[in-house]
Parts: structure tokens; sequence; C-alpha cells
């Protein structure tokens, strides 16, 4: 069945650098855009990124634009996001989800079915 797992999370000081990965299991991955949420402590889940399953484009939240990138690799099944020059306002759950695509363009902020992991913690903190 289908199975998306959240990893690479932690714990890291304001201006560090963390890349998440998203291994995907149970469908073909280049079938599918596939986007970044994530969800702070007593806010709502939000899109971060998305990528469209060629992987030629993506799309990411003002917040995080210049330091957030989004890439796959479809060979392995994978999804990653690299996080740079992190900020405190960047602590949250992680979660990937297979997002719509349309006309070659992820649909940002979407999920496709509201298929999630169980997330990976990123905290920033000096």
């Amino acid at each position: 069945q289908l199975q998306l797992v959240e990893s690479g999370g932690g714990l890291v000081q304001p201006g560090g650098s963390l890349r998440l990965s998203c291994a995907a299991s149970g469908f073909t991955l280049d079938d599918y855009a596939m986007g970044w949420f994530r969800q702070a402590p007593g806010k709502e889940r939000e899109g971060v990124s998305c990528i469209n399953r060629s992987g030629g484009s993506t799309s990411y939240a003002e917040s995080v634009k210049g330091r957030f990138t989004i890439a796959r690799d479809n060979a392995k099944n994978t999804v990653y996001l690299q996080m740079n020059s992190l900020k405190p306002e960047d602590t949250a759950v992680y979660y990937c989800s297979r997002a719509p695509e349309l006309l070659r363009r992820c649909v940002f902020g979407r999920t496709f079915d509201n298929n999630w992991g169980q997330g990976t913690q990123v905290t920033v903190s000096s």
C-alpha cells in the first residue's frame, strides 16, 4: 500500500541546514507531483514547496524562497527538501504528500489525496 516516510529532521541552530527526505513506496513516484508541508504548534498545516512529476517545475512559499530547494529522484523513489539559512519560525513537523499537477505544474499547497507520512520534526533554536 501507499507509504510515505519522512526523515532528516532534527535540532539545528539558526542559520543552519538540514536535508529532509521523503521515501515513497506503494506507487510509482514519477506518476505524481509531490509536495512538502509543515505544521507548527497551534497552527494549520501549510504548503512549503512542491515539484512536478518531471522535476522541471517547482513552487515555494514566500517565506522559504531562496532558502529551501525541493528535488526528486524518481529512480530512488525519494523527494528531498534542502533547507538552508534556517530560522526559528521554520520550526515545525514537516510532511510530504502527493500533489495535484495541472498543465505540467504542481498545484502548490494542495494534497492529491490527503495521504501523509508520520512527519519529521525540525526544531531551529539556539
